[in-house]
């Protein structure tokens, strides 16, 4: 095969799609950081399969043309650093075959190679060891390639088998992924996506390709329940409901089959993932409680959830009619959009001044779309953007540079450092000004928060073993024991000293009285000079958070 034309290129992307969808969740679960965050296989599976979706709706013959379908819905379906990344490679390649009809084999590696180019301009500091090192060098073997052949199918395989092996090396370059263990996780999506057009391009489907191996510790399921074109009453199943078995050799042994088989007699939706140690179960159900009655003859129930969906659903009818009955808004100067996660955290957000909230964090990003629909709502001529955590940067700034409003992303990392920005917000200044102070008050302020281990580890000297508590200062790990007060009281004496006037506690949905207490005591006794706040934020993963200033 000497050219491709946009059938061909459209092929290729179903099945790089649908390579990364199956693998996914094992990808999650190769995050270095070892919180129950993992969420890059996500990430990329929504921001690819958002391209792919937009391309199936619009094939055509013309490769160019079709290009621009994939880049479109590739940028509206970026989350998290990792999907943004996936979006810019594939933008730049399809850039650069805008005005072609069809490729040869040193037109696409050219693509491939810009590609590449465009990725590592849109970061400010790029890494290397990561998804940006696998395509570098992925790129480059093929464009070696297509000077010694014309067959698509050869520069593709070079490309694909140079991108596993630059795979494989990425712990080498980054020193924690060699501390824990594991390859890239951007870097293997990337590389599951590259294996989809090497099979499209031979023929082959996807049933056959090989999966991704990581083990199974503590994988996500992302439901939507947003069924407005139903009514409450006609959900047959009301009950969403997860949890996960820590399996026990001492109880009934365990069949995945057998247990798929009578798992499924309680409801519908029904996902089940295992491996040696866990199962976990995601189940829409009307009998929760015999649900997990079933699943204790396995083992010990962990990480327990069941949601009413007909009340979730009752509530989006609810918002809907507002949404509708609300009059059209007048054109503000200026106006604060925040990420935030858990509805305690948005409370106090709205009751600073936050125009609009945008339902996302650690383990579920919002795209670029999410980001440019609150731009819009908001309708206003300045705006700013507060992402409160990394991953969210990136496609925060895509939207900005999209917008056709004045838009200025402030650089938070957490949620304090968030509110930290939005309280120096005054009306009075210019957006510049306000831009600027906001800006400048980050730095100011340390970001405690603790957490579960999913695994054990070693990292940066700290030794971490599965189930203890971690306490992490400014996204670093500085102490890890089974007992909590321990670690609260060790995370504190390392992050406040004499000039730390204002600590906030940010009580999480894991919190509990006992230890809120504690940390209360602790600071009334030890710190007495310290002012102390406490937000019941309900935020996911981490039960506590602690900003201080």
């Amino acid at each position: 095969m000497e050219k491709i034309n946009g059938l061909v290129l459209a092929k290729m992307i179903d099945l790089g799609s649908k390579n990364l969808a199956k693998n996914a969740e094992k990808i999650n679960s190769l995050n270095v950081f070892p919180v129950p965050d993992g969420d890059t296989g996500t990430n990329m599976n929504l921001s690819m399969s958002s391209g792919a979706k937009e391309t199936a709706a619009n094939v055509v013959e013309n490769i160019g043309e079709l290009g621009k379908s994939f880049s479109k819905g590739l940028l509206m379906g970026a989350r998290g650093n990792s999907g943004v990344i996936l979006s810019q490679l594939f933008r730049g390649m399809t850039q650069h075959i805008a005005d072609k009809s069809e490729i040869d084999a040193k037109e696409f590696a050219a693509a491939i190679q810009n590609g590449v180019s465009i990725a590592y301009k849109a970061i400010i500091k790029p890494v290397e060891g990561t998804i940006l090192t696998v395509a570098r060098e992925a790129a480059e073997a093929g464009v070696k390639a297509a000077e010694n052949t014309t067959s698509i199918i050869e520069v593709m395989d070079a490309i694909y088998l140079e991108a596993q092996e630059s795979l494989k090396r990425t712990p080498e370059l980054l020193p924690i992924l060699k501390e824990v263990g594991v390859v890239d996780s951007g870097g293997q999506g990337l590389v599951c996506v590259y294996q989809g057009f090497v099979a499209a391009l031979k023929g082959e489907e996807i049933e056959g390709l090989d999966t991704v191996e990581t083990n199974v510790v503590d994988m996500k399921f992302e439901d939507d329940h947003d069924m407005d074109f139903m009514s409450p009453e006609d959900i047959v199943y009301g009950f969403c409901t997860e949890f996960t078995v820590r399996l026990d050799k001492d109880k009934k042994e365990f069949n995945e089959d057998k247990f798929r088989e009578d798992m499924s007699k309680f409801g519908d939706s029904l996902l089940v993932i295992s491996d040696s140690e866990y199962v976990k179960i995601h189940v829409h159900t009307e009998t929760p409680g015999e649900v997990f009655n079933y699943g204790q003859q396995y083992g010990e129930l962990i990480k327990i959830k069941s949601d009413n969906m007909r009340e979730q659903h009752r509530e989006v009818l609810r918002k809907q009619e507002a949404k509708q009955a609300s009059a059209p808004k007048e054109v503000k100067e200026q106006a604060m959009i925040s990420i935030s996660m858990g509805a305690g955290l948005s409370k106090v957000l709205k009751s600073m001044g936050v125009d609009y909230i945008v339902e996302g964090g650690q383990t579920m990003n919002p795209s670029t779309e999410d980001i440019m629909k609150a731009i819009k709502e908001v309708n206003a001529k300045n705006i700013y953007i507060f992402p409160n955590n990394k991953n969210i940067q990136l496609a925060a700034k895509q939207a900005a540079e999209l917008a056709e409003e004045n838009v200025f992303v402030i650089e938070s990392k957490t949620a304090p450092q968030g509110l930290a920005a939005v309280m120096v917000f005054n009306s009075q200044l210019s957006p510049e000004e306000n831009f600027a102070n906001m800006q400048e008050v980050l730095s100011t302020v340390s970001t405690l928060e603790v957490t579960h281990a999913v695994r054990d580890t070693n990292i940066e000297g700290v030794e971490i073993k599965k189930d203890q508590f971690m306490g992490i200062k400014d996204g670093k790990i500085v102490v890890s024991d089974l007992s909590l007060n321990t670690v609260l009281e060790e995370l504190l004496e390392k992050s406040l000293d004499e000039d730390k006037e204002i600590v906030t506690l940010y009580l999480g949905e894991d919190s509990t009285d006992e230890y809120t207490d504690f940390l209360e005591e602790l600071l009334e006794n030890k710190y007495p000079d310290v002012e102390v706040e406490l937000i019941e934020s309900g935020q996911p993963v981490y039960p506590y958070i602690i900003g201080v200033e």
